[in-house]
């Protein structure tokens, strides 16, 4: 819901003179969101809003399109020619100094970086220096309401019980000599989630021995697989609520089909459970002490464990990743690998820690979610798996 007051109080916190926010076609989702335009239909022509730290917004829109905006508060520009635009762009930024907007400089952030070079350069032409608006966006587009937080206990309870029903099925099938794959184990998690009202936009990964040590290994009936005695396994999903609103949990466990864990399985998975944990502390120890915490500081704090055990060739993705409405969400993710994310880790926003190490036979990976509540207290939710599970045991 759009909220002018809260928007403009975030401006002054972040010593920003305004917020410029442009949609062409649908090509800034981000923006689209703030401006509560989905479903709205999605225009042919430019719009911009401007909101500025103290006083009335302003918009410009298109004369054969003039009421796309008529929703929000503010007065109104309508543009036909080309130079009428221009001129609407130059009176949105009038007084402006910086500027927000949905730019990442060097595109340093790709996940924030949606508005083309031309328009950066049209607004920088009238005196105004864009800044990224990461900050914002993570306020008003991936920060959670109390319902939603609601929402996402409901799905980690269902897809902890996903779990349970998953190693259960395959150790009464090897018990029995029966045969189960990949596949049956994957579909299995579906109509579970299916029976308890929750949805995922794609089937969980199920990975065994070697299909465990690609990230984002898809299992598929042209190379499903068996899990046999002896077999090692990777199991990621994640669900949300179908209700409204439903926001994900996002876990991933291992577990080795047999009475004793092999100690190859147990070393890796202890370092990786280290690194987890390491990136939980450097949370904890933020918000304890009321510190700003950049998300690529949690990412190194992770990394630095799996690199110094050797194995830092082998984590081969961030730490972690936003989790909202969307599996991978707006806000800020762990990350000082694919990129520098400079975004804050913010008060009611969700996020993955899950380290891995991706061996030529095997993966590990363990993942978990963090949430920060409104007064800054951390919540890990999804359980922290202690050790390699023993599914035969």
């Amino acid at each position: 819901m759009f909220d002018l007051s809260a928007i403009q109080a975030a401006l002054c916190e972040f010593q920003l003179d305004g917020w410029l926010l442009y949609d062409f076609r649908g090509s800034n989702p981000l923006a689209r969101k703030v401006l509560d335009l989905e479903g709205r239909g999605m225009g042919s022509r430019r719009v911009l809003y401007a909101i500025p730290a103290h006083g009335e917004p302003r918009k410009l829109v298109h004369r054969i399109e003039s009421g796309a905006l008529d929703h929000l508060p503010g007065s109104k520009t309508i543009y036909l020619k080309w130079q009428e635009l221009e001129a609407g762009v130059q009176h949105l930024v009038d007084g402006m100094k910086n500027v927000a907007m949905e730019y990442s400089p060097r595109n340093a952030n790709p996940y924030v970086s949606r508005v083309d070079a031309g328009t950066v350069e049209l607004v920088r032409a009238f005196g105004a220096e864009p800044v990224n608006s990461g900050d914002l966006i993570q306020l008003f587009e991936a920060s959670w309401s109390d319902q939603q937080i609601s929402l996402h206990l409901e799905a980690e309870v269902c897809t902890t019980a996903a779990y349970d029903m998953a190693w259960k099925l395959i150790k009464e099938r090897v018990l029995a000599g029966q045969t189960i794959t990949e596949v049956q184990v994957q579909t299995a998690i579906m109509e579970h989630f299916e029976t308890h009202g929750m949805t995922s936009h794609h089937g969980p990964i199920v990975g065994v021995n070697a299909h465990g040590g690609d990230p984002h290994y898809e299992p598929s009936l042209a190379h499903d697989t068996p899990i046999q005695r002896g077999d090692f396994v990777l199991l990621d999903l994640w669900a949300k609520s179908k209700q409204d609103g439903g926001v994900y949990s996002d876990l991933t466990r291992v577990a080795y089909v047999g009475e004793v864990v092999p100690e190859k399985y147990e070393t890796i998975f202890q370092i990786v459970a280290k690194a987890r944990d390491a990136a939980i502390a450097i949370v904890r120890d933020a918000f304890a002490n009321g510190r700003a915490l950049r998300g690529w500081e949690v990412d190194r704090a992770c990394r630095d464990v799996i690199d110094a055990a050797g194995y830092g060739d082998k984590f081969v993705h961030r730490t972690g990743h936003s989790i909202g409405t969307d599996t991978h969400g707006n806000g800020a993710n762990m990350d000082d690998l694919e990129t520098h994310e400079e975004r804050r880790v913010l008060p009611r926003t969700c996020f993955s820690i899950e380290p891995g190490i991706y061996l030529d036979d095997f993966g590990v990976r363990s993942e978990v979610n963090v949430y920060i509540d409104g007064a800054g207290q951390v919540h890990v939710t999804g359980g922290l798996q202690t050790e390699v599970l023993a599914l035969l045991a």
